[in-house]
This record gives C-alpha cells, structure tokens and sequence, in this order.
C-alpha cells in the first residue's frame, strides 16, 4: 500500500439521519468498540445521528506494519473528514476523547467549516507547551513501561496487558468490572484481528502547523474530564478550556480515563446540551 492510498475506515450510525450528526473519534489503539454500543443509543435516543468508527490500524480499517506508521496525525483529521463523506454529512458536532480529543482539536482548526461543535474528552490541548503541567501519574507510567515486555502478538499477554491497563486508568468512584472488561478487550482483540498494527498510535507525529492556534477555534468547546484521570491530569482539560474563547468544562467527580457506565447520564446529558445549544 502507497502512502498516498487512501485507508479503508469502518463506521457504524445508531439514530435518525435526519437528527444532527455527531461524529465520535475514539484514542490510541482503540477501535470504535470503546465507544459502547449502549452508549452509542443513549445518544442518539437524545436526538442525534451518532457515528462512531475504527480508527487506522484499529478494529476492521485498514492496518500498516508495525513500527513505521506511514501517517500522520492530519491524516487522521482527514480520516474523520472521508467518514462523513461516507455518511453524505457536510458537518457535524465532533466528540473526541483521549488522542481522539487531539485529533479532534486537529480537525476544527483543519475543517473550520465542517465541525458545529467541539466536545473533548480525557484529552490535552494540542498546539500548546503543557511541560507546566502535572504529567502522567508515576504509577501509570509503571505500568506502561510494561507493556515493553508484552508480545503484541500473543493473544493471551496483550488481552491481560490490556484489562490491566483498563483497571490503573479507572475511575476511583466507581468499582471496576475485570469480568466485563476481560470480556470486552477479547472481542476488541478478536473483532480487530489482534492489536499489533495498534502500537502505530505511539509513534505519530503531525500537527505542528497548528501550534499555539487553540485560540483560533471557531467552534464552541465543551470540555470533559475526570478528575482522577493518571493520564492526562484534569489541569490539561482546563487549560484546554482556558485557550479556547468561551469553552465550557465539566469536571467528573473521580473520573478516570475512561467512560465508566456510571458516569453515562451526565456525560451524555453534556454532549447533548452542547450540540442542542448550537
């Protein structure tokens, strides 16, 4: 495959098409199964037309070798663009969460005139020197340092490398699941064909030409974070909501870097006030 081919991007709608469009962008290594399907529904029973869909070298899209990703992070704007080409949509409100919420950002400075609003979730501002900021948590950065050791292609090592992750990235407000999420890193792990091609995520680069442009953001910004998140501390969501004029930040009382099904209600009630508003 040439660098210039455009990738094949898997997507799925969950509403009317008729409602307005809301375009989800999951974060590294994950496909669009961690945006949950009863998730997918709340949102579109609140009136939206949701899309969700696998990122490059995630889920059922197209996958490169591992350790030389022939992309960029605008690619992945781009990406998002062809998906709603696909959908026949001219615009939408964009959610991203984690590299999705960067990608996000990418894509409302990069297609102004295709995004009606910005929501960002578990994310940093893009374009901004945050070295002032408190970093990723010493315990999580452990644990990532093991995943050094993981054979990512062996089923069995990735899938437990995985719902450990799951459980040091959890909310501290809520119990954590392990049958349920074991459960669903294996169909992640089965749907996607393995997570090799995943690791790609970690070695982007891109987005330069964007730096300290935050504040050109036309769309409205609502920002989401938890604030026991160990990847990006909650002082990143707020100085995300701080370089962009007239951004709104709801803070998730012990969240984690996830979308915990307990913290469903009022992260959805907050998308969907925010792209009602518009």
């Amino acid at each position: 495959m040439t660098i210039t081919e455009r990738p094949k991007i898997t997507s799925e709608a969950f509403g009317d098409p008729a409602n307005p469009p809301l375009l989800l962008m999951m974060g590294a290594m994950a496909s669009m199964l961690w945006w949950p399907e009863a998730f997918c529904r709340k949102l579109a029973g609140a009136g939206l037309f949701v899309i969700r869909y696998d990122n490059r070298d995630t889920g059922r899209s197209t996958k490169y070798p591992p350790g030389e990703p022939p992309y960029t992070f605008d690619d992945m704007a781009d990406d998002a663009m062809h998906v709603l080409d696909d959908h026949g949509l001219a615009k939408a409100h964009v959610v991203g969460m984690s590299m999705g919420g960067m990608i996000a950002q990418l894509v409302a400075l990069k297609h102004p005139s295709r995004v009606i609003s910005l929501t960002v979730i578990s994310s940093s501002p893009v374009g901004i020197d945050t070295s002032d900021l408190p970093g990723t948590t010493d315990a999580y950065m452990e644990h990532s340092a093991e995943g050094a050791k993981v054979d990512w292609s062996d089923r069995g090592q990735v899938v437990d490398f995985m719902v450990r992750d799951a459980r040091a990235i959890a909310s501290t407000a809520h119990p954590f699941d392990e049958a349920r999420m074991r459960a669903f890193v294996e169909q992640d792990y089965d749907r996607s064909g393995g997570l090799l091609s995943a690791t790609n995520h970690f070695m982007l680069k891109g987005g330069d030409a964007w730096k300290a442009r935050l504040h050109e953001t036309a769309a409205p910004l609502l920002v989401i974070h938890g604030t026991a998140d160990p990847i990006f501390p909650v002082e990143h969501g707020e100085a995300l909501a701080e370089a962009a004029t007239g951004a709104k930040i709801i803070r998730i009382e012990g969240g984690g870097h996830e979308l915990h099904p307990d913290d469903w209600d009022v992260i959805v009630a907050g998308i969907v006030a925010h792209a009602h508003a518009v």
